[in-house]
């Protein structure tokens, strides 16, 4: 297709323009912008597993899911019917035959067998080179915004089966043979296409030129510069020069928990709202899973950001203060708001920009930690940090304990691979200067200043 005729979007790193109905909003570069890379890989790796003269055995836990399915009517009518309720239109159909490219559960589990073979990679598409960093909510990218889908990944049976899968696959990301992707190679995250992008997204917030090995702590003689899993890459740590502690002992001064893109600050948040509606307001309630501390966020302030796939994924306390109390809520994978998209001339489109906006419906549902810190500026008091688990593994790994002091920059935990965001919750009354706003192009740094404290001013109210 010509692209003159169309509006064009720059595609993040590459330098290329995006026809207007390839692009699709990504915030964090989980999948591609340009939906055509995202179907390029599905399409390439669908066509290698029906070339194959036999089917490959499941992997045991996979064979457990393909009987949990089978054996339970409700889910088994909801597999069935998600792949049916994609839109029999061309751009729901990529293949060269002109069909879905997972036409039912039994592919959809031969695709899965094969992706958990390997660590995500790079791809090199015929239309843009970009990185399908989320290859499972790839594989369910359309079948999760149809009705049945939408029903599906909100089951707490599909989500528990999921969770075990998840973790199947997080043991192997661990091991030595997932390093394979991280080679020097056209598909390989230090080729020249993946480095360049990785210390793109890492230089952009100071304008700095750092090398991969001035950034992050690691052995740059060394093979894999030294990672032993993919896994060991993904949780590598930044050197403390590169990301300095801003104002370390200036308690009035909040820094950044995350390297991250703002996403949305909102004031006066309440403690039920109706999540799941295309407004997206945050329920306190539900972020913070019914705990008795949430009572003290009616009214909060919520700052929310993007984590980025190319960037660095470890958590960092925002405040000096006491850890209250620290854990994990289980929740959903893949599970997505139900919005109506644009009518088309041949019925209702699915909305392509279901995750991407769907950050405050995942506060609310997402697999996540909820850690509560007892500010020693008591102008903040208690505030609360929640690191967002979405698709794939998302495992949120705390690494602090109720009682602990931390100091302000000290690490908090870290995303294993997954995670989409991260919210810190404000009191009502907390007056706060200088919070990043919305619809920024890069990260802000995390352990940088990103706000100041002038005071408390108590609710007439409470």
């Amino acid at each position: 297709m010509t692209p003159t005729s169309t509006t064009l979007h720059r595609q993040a790193g590459d330098g290329h323009d995006i026809p207007e109905e390839f692009h699709r909003p990504r915030p964090g570069n989980w999948l591609p912008a340009d939906h055509r890379v995202q179907h390029a890989w599905l399409r390439k790796t669908v066509e290698h597993i029906d070339n194959k003269p036999e089917r490959d055995a499941l992997s045991p836990v996979l064979q457990e899911f393909k009987e949990f399915i089978e054996a339970t009517p409700r889910i088994y009518m909801y597999f069935t019917s998600m792949w049916d309720e994609v839109p029999h239109r061309a751009v729901y159909q990529r293949d060269p035959t002109g069909s879905r490219q997972i036409r039912d559960y039994e592919h959809m589990l031969d695709v899965l067998n094969h992706v958990f073979s390997r660590a995500p990679e790079w791809t090199d598409a015929a239309e843009s080179v970009g990185m399908v960093g989320v290859p499972l909510c790839a594989i369910f990218d359309y079948a999760m915004g149809t009705p049945s889908g939408h029903a599906a990944f909100l089951d707490p049976d599909v989500n528990r089966m999921l969770k075990k899968i998840l973790n199947v696959w997080g043991q192997y990301l661990t091991t030595p043979a997932s390093a394979e992707v991280l080679g020097d190679h056209q598909t390989g995250w230090f080729g020249n296409v993946g480095l360049h992008e990785l210390m793109k997204v890492a230089n952009t917030p100071y304008q700095t030129d750092y090398k991969f090995e001035d950034m992050y702590v690691c052995d740059p003689s060394a093979k894999y510069y030294g990672y032993k899993s993919w896994d060991d890459f993904f949780t590598r740590q930044v050197r403390d020069e590169a990301r300095p502690i801003a104002s370390p002992t200036d308690n009035s001064v909040i820094n950044n928990a995350c390297e991250s893109r703002p996403y949305d600050v909102a004031h006066h948040a309440k403690l039920r709202s109706k999540f799941w509606i295309k407004g997206q307001p945050y329920s306190i309630l539900d972020m913070l899973a019914n705990d008795p501390l949430a009572q003290q966020f009616d009214g909060a302030t919520a700052y929310q950001a993007f984590l980025s796939a190319l960037s660095y994924h470890r958590w960092h306390s925002p405040v000096s203060g006491t850890i209250k109390r620290a854990y994990v809520q289980d929740g959903t994978y893949f599970s997505e708001p139900l919005f109506e998209g644009r009518e088309g001339p041949h019925g209702q489109d699915i909305d392509a920009k279901g995750i991407s906006i769907a950050q405050g419906y995942l506060t609310a549902l997402a697999t996540r930690a909820i850690i509560f810190i007892e500010a020693d500026n008591p102008d903040i008091g208690l505030m609360a940090f929640i690191g967002v688990g979405m698709d794939e593994v998302s495992t949120c790994a705390i690494g602090v304990k109720e009682g602990q002091h931390i100091n302000k920059g000290e690490e908090l935990g870290m995303f294993h691979f997954g995670g989409s965001s991260h919210v810190l919750l404000f009191r009502e009354g907390v007056e706060i200067e200088g919070l990043p706003k919305p619809g920024s192009s890069s990260n802000v740094p995390v352990r940088s200043c990103i706000g100041r404290v002038t005071g408390y001013v108590k609710p007439k109210h409470k």
